[in-house]
Order: structure tokens, then C-alpha cells, then sequence
């Protein structure tokens, strides 16, 4: 039975992947407990954003289609208070807890907005630039991909002897494309510069008064290797130690040391420029809403559908509200390092304190996505 007194069927399994193991409500641990209206406000802006365009199914089977009514009944509702919210998802979903890729739990790490003062042109201060997506970058596929090359390459090089990889992050840094005009806005600190690379989006305090936000646009192709790692290989900083305030830390003892680091990953990433929007809310991301601070998870979407309600079991993650994290969540973003049934990434907010957060989230999760009962099995 779930928390509306209707009893799943057992048919999930035939139905959908067998990653998802249909529950009740009653199995959520602290379901009656968690304050959901958040996450109901989320969900609503998903259900407008696919009026005029559906997200794509995952390979998991969670289909767009199926959430159609709930959105239709989201919408129907300005705002809602907690029992209105609870009922909602109540009435409308079936919670499923999802087996992992392999033994053991799941993973949740967090991420948040930067907030850095930045300008429009280049001065002595500011001289890191935040680039737009350069002509000559083009996305590939299995149709335009030269043989050969790394299937790993979503984006490359369209020159004139034909498709190559793009310049990596020392080409680029040491100005490769300087001189180009895709210069967005200029930063004052490299290590600034590449956090924001990491997390795909920043609020920026220009020197003018006004306010700006970025957010990811395209990425040169390479993969991505983090700092941390390289620093742990290279012995200087303790594996279990490892956050961004550690790496931060480091950068700051040892600045001529940054651009040995930060070139040892190719991958570089391009910006656009994107309404400020609400100002209590993130930035516009993959699901082309606005995320919710705290109730926002960004997941694989080659294997889940945007907008999926997620309720994340993390009992020794405290860094949120100085106890045990189980929060009803959206479905709303994604990432290169975000892979796997199991795995999700936790938008923290925006700004410096949001940052402090993000930086030591490295837990063990449940799973449980909440899917339409419609996709469960139907109602008995």
C-alpha cells in the first residue's frame, strides 16, 4: 500500500528496469518528516517548462508522457502548503528505491553557484577570461565523428582539413583563442575561474553595479580530470581529505603550482550568458528551469527523465540543517561525473556559504525515484 491506501502492483519489474523496486510511502525513511512544499515548487516548474517542450525519456523507461496529469495538476495550483504538497505526490506517485550499478548504496556529492565579482573588460585586475562557445566547436556523434577518435568526444574541430579534437585547457589558457571576441566577462583569480568550470555556472558582481549569470554552454571534449585526484596521486594532499576547500587551500600555498595542476585536465569549458532571473533561485540548467536551492538533484540523464521526483536517504550527510539529509528532490540537472542509477549531485544554492556546503559532500545515499503510478502498475 502506499500513503494514499492504494496498493501497488507488482508488475513494475515487466514494466520498467529492474533497477526500480516498488516500496510504499511508509518505507521512505522520513518521509512524514521532510518539508516538501520546496520540492512541489521545483516540480511545478519543470511541468510549465514541458508545455512547450517534453524532456526526453531515459533509457531506464520513466516515459515523459507518464507525468503528464500530475503536471496538468501541479499547474493547477499557484502555490502549495505542506499537506497540499504531500498529498500531491501521494496521490500522484509510487516510490520505487533503486538498486545501484553495483554492491552496496548509491552516492550523492553536492554543487553550487559561485558568486565572483568580475568585468566586462579586461583591466590589470581582471585578466582570467570566461569564454563563449567558439565557431570552429561543433558536436559529434556516430555520424560525423572521425574514425578513430575517442567515442568519449561529444564536441571537436571543424577546420579546413576536416573534424579534429578541440584545443585543450593549456592551449587555451596560454591563448590559442585570444583575440577571437568570446570573452564574456574577466575574473581576477585562475583558481575562481576553474571552480566555476567545475560547477558550469556563476553569478558574476560586475564592476558596473549590475549582475550577470553564466552557465554552461559546450566543453571542449576532453575528459575531465579533477584536481583532487591529481593532487592526491601526486601525494600532496591525503585521499580522505579531499574537498574544495582543501584544493582551494593548497592553491593558496602554493601558486606556482597552479598552472601545473589545472593543465593536467584537458577538459575546458564554454559559457553563455542567461537571464538573472529570480535571484532566490539557481541558475538555469539542464532541465531549462531555474533550480531550487536544497531541492534540486542533478542525475545521468541518459538513464532518468527530467522532472523525476527523487527522495535521497543520506542519514550522515549533515552539512544541510545539521541532520541526517532525506529530502524529496527534482530531477533537474546533470554532469559528466554524475553516472550510474544510484548517483546524484545535490545543488547547495548560490554563493559563498552554499560553496562551504557543496565542498565536503561526499556520502552514501538511498535512491528512491517517485514514479507516475501509471508506470507502477495502475491503481487497485
Amino acid at each position: 500500500m502506499d500513503g494514499t491506501g492504494t496498493r501497488i502492483s507488482p508488475k513494475v519489474a515487466t514494466d520498467l528496469s529492474p533497477v526500480f523496486h516498488p516500496l510504499s510511502f511508509e518505507d521512505l525513511p522520513g518521509w512524514r518528516e521532510d518539508e516538501v512544499s520546496r520540492a512541489f515548487a521545483a516540480f511545478r516548474r519543470s511541468a510549465s517548462h514541458v508545455r512547450s517542450k517534453p524532456y526526453r525519456t531515459g533509457s531506464l523507461g520513466v516515459l515523459n508522457e507518464s507525468f503528464a496529469e500530475a503536471c496538468a495538476d501541479a499547474l493547477s495550483h499557484a502555490d502549495a502548503d505542506e499537506e497540499l504538497a504531500r498529498a500531491f505526490f501521494e496521490r500522484h506517485f509510487a516510490p520505487c528505491k533503486i538498486r545501484p550499478a553495483e554492491k552496496g548504496s548509491g552516492f550523492v556529492t553536492s554543487y553550487y553557484e559561485p558568486e565572483i565579482e568580475a568585468a566586462r573588460q579586461r583591466t590589470e585586475k581582471f585578466t582570467v577570461p570566461l569564454y563563449g562557445r567558439p565557431a570552429d566547436l561543433i558536436d559529434l556523434d556516430e555520424l560525423n565523428r572521425p574514425a578513430g577518435m575517442d567515442p568519449y568526444f561529444a564536441f571537436g574541430m571543424q577546420g579546413s582539413d576536416g573534424i579534429s579534437e578541440y584545443h585543450d585547457r593549456r592551449a587555451i589558457e596560454t591563448g590559442v583563442l585570444a583575440g577571437l571576441g568570446l570573452e564574456i566577462a574577466w575574473l581576477a583569480d585562475k583558481v575562481d575561474a576553474f571552480f566555476i568550470h567545475v560547477q558550469g555556472a556563476a553569478k558574476l558582481r560586475l564592476t558596473d553595479g549590475t549582475v550577470a549569470r553564466v552557465t554552461y554552454a559546450a566543453k571542449s571534449g576532453h575528459p575531465f580530470t579533477g584536481p583532487g585526484r591529481i593532487l592526491v596521486g601526486l601525494g600532496e594532499i591525503p585521499e580522505e581529505a579531499v574537498t574544495m576547500q582543501e584544493i582551494r587551500r593548497w592553491f593558496r600555498s602554493n601558486p606556482g603550482r597552479i598552472d601545473e595542476i589545472l593543465w593536467k585536465n584537458r577538459s575546458f569549458i564554454f559559457f553563455r550568458e542567461t537571464s538573472v532571473g529570480e535571484p532566490r533561485l539557481g541558475p538555469i540548467a539542464a532541465a531549462k528551469v531555474q533550480l531550487e536551492p536544497g531541492r534540486s538533484l542533478a542525475v545521468d540523464r541518459l538513464l532518468h527523465t527530467f522532472g523525476t521526483p527523487f527522495f535521497v536517504d543520506a542519514p550522515s550527510l549533515i552539512a544541510f540543517e545539521n541532520r541526517p539529509f532525506r529530502r524529496l528532490m527534482i530531477a533537474q540537472d546533470t554532469g559528466s561525473a554524475i553516472t550510474g542509477p544510484a548517483r546524484g549531485d545535490i545543488f547547495a544554492g548560490c554563493g559563498a556559504e552554499a560553496g562551504e556546503i557543496a565542498g565536503t559532500v561526499r556520502h552514501p545515499a538511498d535512491f528512491y525515484a517517485l514514479l507516475p503510478k501509471a508506470l507502477v502498475g495502475g491503481r487497485i
